[in-house]
This record gives structure tokens, C-alpha cells and sequence, in this order.
């Protein structure tokens, strides 16, 4: 059985942070699911990064999941794949990195989740939650209450797949979030730029136990 943790860490770099330096973060903090999302970087440069974050995985016994790039995934034998709306279709993305590995997709809308189940995703990355500046081409925000809505339709049709909410997510808003029935959040910046990682990392674990 795939295990899809609850609390899901998402990498960025800044001029203040490198990527591999903000998964180390999380890992002290406690994360053990980290997306290495690396955007606007080049193939060479992305490929370094994912066989230095499997690395520290390893020694955390955290899983690491590689954001948009199949052939990275299968290169660094990474737990799972992550693929946006716009990225290569999830089948052709099975064919590349095989079929143990675990592959989520984005999605926006009820139909897109549908969408998603036929291609044969282990789970959705649900948002936005509210805006964020990690993503370039923003989707319409969905807030609380389209988590409501879209969960409630996925519990009419009989579609039972874990959903990850995702996008601006902060520590106070994980309680009413979790209570929408998704299976758990995903966060960035809250952990990455956090003073007190480990201690925020705890109490969201601590919130979802309850959920």
C-alpha cells in the first residue's frame, strides 16, 4: 500500500535560502514528505539538487517526491513524482518512472480531480488555498468553503483518493482545513521562513491527528 503522508513540505529558493539548505531546514524540522519543486532552473542544475535532497531523505528516513520531471524522479529513485495541470500526462509519466512509484496531480476544480482518478493519480495537490508567489500562473482561489464544495462532490460520486490542500497555506489555518475532510496540507514558505520550525511542524502534526 502507497503510504501519502499528511503534512507534504514543498522546496523553494530565494536570494536569502538555496534549495537544498530549505529542505535541510525542514528536515530538522521534522518533515518526512519533501516535494523538491525547482522551477526556473536548468535540467543539470535540478538533476544536483534531487541527488542531494535524496541524500538527506535518506538520512532522515524522510520520502522525496520530484516536481515535474519524470526522468529526474527515476534517476534518483525517488518515492514519488508530483505533475502541475500544464505538465506531461500522468500515463506517459508512469511509463518513465514505473509503476511503483507514487505520482500526484494538481488540481482546481471537481473536474479536474476527475480527471486526475482516470489518469490514475495516488493523490491530489488541491488548490490554491489563497494566493501564493511560489506559483507564476495561479488558478482561481478556493478557500474553505470550494474545499467544502469539492469534497463534498467527491463523496457524492464515490471518489475516494487523498487530497493534499495546497497554496499560501499558514499553521492557523490547518485546523478548519483539515476539518473540509482533505487527508492533509502542503507548505512552503510557513516552515521554510518559520523562527520556530520544529515547534509549528509539531503542532500541525498534532492538528491533523485530531482530524
Amino acid at each position: 500500500m502507497k503510504t501519502i503522508d499528511r503534512l507534504h513540505y514543498v522546496s523553494q529558493h530565494s536570494s536569502e535560502i538555496s534549495q537544498i539548505a530549505a529542505i535541510q531546514l525542514a528536515l530538522d524540522a521534522g518533515c518526512k514528505w519533501i516535494q523538491l519543486r525547482a522551477k526556473n532552473q536548468g535540467y543539470e542544475e535540478i538533476l544536483d539538487c534531487a541527488h542531494a535532497a535524496k541524500e538527506l531523505c535518506l538520512i532522515y528516513g524522510a520520502r522525496l517526491i520530484i516536481n515535474d520531471h519524470p526522468e529526474i524522479a527515476a534517476k534518483v529513485a525517488a518515492y514519488g513524482l508530483h505533475l502541475g495541470l500544464e505538465d506531461m500526462p500522468i500515463p506517459l509519466a508512469r511509463t518513465i518512472v514505473g509503476p511503483d512509484v507514487i505520482i500526484g496531480g494538481t488540481a482546481n476544480t471537481f473536474t479536474h480531480i476527475q480527471a486526475r482518478v482516470a489518469e490514475g493519480a495516488d493523490y491530489i495537490g488541491l488548490g490554491p488555498f489563497r494566493f501564493t508567489t511560489t506559483k507564476e500562473k495561479l488558478s482561481p482561489i478556493l478557500g474553505i468553503e470550494g474545499y467544502r464544495q469539492i469534497l463534498k462532490q467527491m463523496r457524492l460520486s464515490g471518489l475516494d483518493i487523498p487530497v493534499i490542500a495546497i497554496g499560501g497555506i499558514l499553521p492557523e489555518d490547518v485546523k478548519g482545513i483539515m476539518e473540509t475532510g482533505v487527508h492533509g496540507v502542503a507548505m512552503s514558505g510557513a516552515i521554510t521562513f518559520a523562527k520556530e520550525r520544529q515547534r509549528i511542524v509539531q503542532s500541525i502534526t498534532e492538528q491533523q491527528s485530531v482530524c
